[in-house]
């Protein structure tokens, strides 16, 4: 990976060079929006969708127990309806087979025991390039990942990991972001307030899921 030490701003004014660009253009390129849930979509669809022709990618197979992932497709189904009727859109959700059995098969090969280690690091590269072999065969002109909006993830790992993929499949689909800088992660904490959203407790593989139920036990 890119190991190179950048400054604070550096994905987020990348992003902003490429919408200024896009803009000037007088274009709508397609984007394909690698997404995990609907609050962290929140904020971040209704911003790119002033600039893109979007698509959701949900291939959630990482998320344990089953009802628990169908709890957030079916939230972002509901939100990307409203979502849509309100802004007049025509966001489209892809959603993936869920095959947890599979993925975390593959996950445990990348188990080093520590939340945001590794083993994190290869469930998010798993699933981008789940996203970005899907861009790449459906003619979109960019991908990227929410999950820069989040507080839990480090937005410089999961756009080193775009940039690895630019360079796997030579190709510049990868659109750099930061989406919680600039505010970002409070408006979406508006938008969720108003919404009402589900906010899980935890990531979503086993793993997480097994630390977020002994942690239960221990408070009680």
């Amino acid at each position: 990976m890119d190991s190179v030490i950048r400054p604070k701003n550096y994905y987020y004014d990348l992003s902003q060079v490429k919408i200024a660009e896009i803009k000037a253009s007088g274009k709508r390129p397609k984007l394909l929006l690698h997404s995990c849930c609907a609050p962290c979509n929140s904020y971040v669809m209704i911003m790119l969708s002033e600039v893109f022709d979007l698509t959701l990618l949900y291939n959630g197979s990482n998320i344990v127990p089953e009802a628990e992932y169908l709890i957030r497709s079916n939230e972002l189904k509901d939100y990307t309806k409203s979502v849509n009727k309100q802004y007049n859109l025509n966001i489209q959700i892809k959603e993936f087979t869920y095959d947890t059995q599979t993925f975390h098969k593959e996950l445990a090969k990348h188990d080093d025991g520590r939340e945001g280690g590794q083993r994190c690091r290869a469930c998010y590269k798993i699933r981008m390039r789940e996203a970005y072999q899907y861009a790449l065969a459906n003619d979109f002109d960019y991908f990227t990942t929410v999950m820069t909006i989040s507080r839990q993830k480090n937005s410089i790992i999961l756009n080193e990991i775009g940039n690895d993929l630019n360079r796997e499949y030579a190709s510049d689909k990868y659109f750099f972001s930061d989406f919680k800088k600039k505010n970002g992660i409070l408006k979406s904490n508006e938008i969720i307030k108003e919404y009402d959203m589900y906010r899980q407790e935890y990531c979503g593989c086993a793993f997480s899921y097994q630390q977020y139920l002994k942690g239960k036990v221990s408070n009680g």
